[in-house]
């Protein structure tokens, strides 16, 4: 990757991260229909969103060819992540372990898993792995620059697959502008790192307790100053 990765002005994007098919929530008492639903508690430092500030959406199984690096079973997988917050989700699943590091290196992972409600394009493993290491790890020792590039990645409001096209503005406060349709979106190359062609979402529509994930196959990156 080029040297511009580093001085686009203030990076940005969030890291957050992803994945999860919707499990249906079982209702084997109807005595117990009316009651609240007790909130699931999550396996890490950050307290989840509250039920009434993060109603996850009724929609269809994730998207994409990427959709296969994602775990079968188990917290990583896609229904394994939805009653988790979106970094506790993202730390289960393989397929998003250098996103998870990038996160906590630049501490958002409290800010990520009390997010009310956000929709957050997911850089896979490959995607960090495409910028020059030396470019990547000079990114990941700045705390400043790696938390513009990564709250850049994070939109308000979860976002469902026919929303998802549009110019939208990011927790960075500038804007990321997806085109596409269908299962079929993209950012143009140069709002990304490397520049050279456009990103893609591989795997989409993910969802967590908080958020919705759309895993992408390049790093963004926020327009210059």
């Amino acid at each position: 990757m080029k040297n511009t990765l580093l001085t686009r002005g203030t990076l940005l994007g969030t890291a957050a991260v992803l994945a999860l098919g919707l499990t249906a929530c079982g209702a084997e008492d109807s005595a117990d229909a009316s009651a609240p639903a007790s909130d699931t508690s999550s396996s890490m430092e950050s307290s989840s969103p509250s039920a009434e500030s993060s109603a996850m959406p009724a929609m269809a199984e994730p998207f994409g060819a990427g959709c296969a690096a994602v775990p079968a079973d188990g917290e990583g997988s896609f229904a394994g992540m939805t009653d988790d917050p979106v970094a506790t989700a993202a730390s289960n699943n393989p397929a998003l372990s250098t996103l998870v590091s990038a996160v906590q290196a630049a501490g958002l992972g409290d800010s990520l898993n009390s997010a009310a409600d956000i929709t957050v394009l997911a850089p896979a493993n490959a995607a960090f792995e495409a910028v020059p290491a030396d470019a990547l790890n000079a990114l990941l020792a700045d705390q400043a620059q790696l938390t513009a590039v990564l709250t850049h990645h994070v939109i308000e409001g979860r976002l469902a697959p026919d929303e998802l096209a549009g110019t939208h503005t990011t927790l960075n406060g500038d804007q990321v502008t997806i085109e596409g349709s269908g299962e079929d979106f993209t950012v143009a190359a140069e709002g990304t790192v490397l520049g050279q062609m456009d990103a893609g979402v591989i795997c989409g529509d993910v969802q967590t307790a908080n958020a919705t994930v759309y895993i992408l196959d390049q790093v963004l990156a926020p327009p210059a100053a």
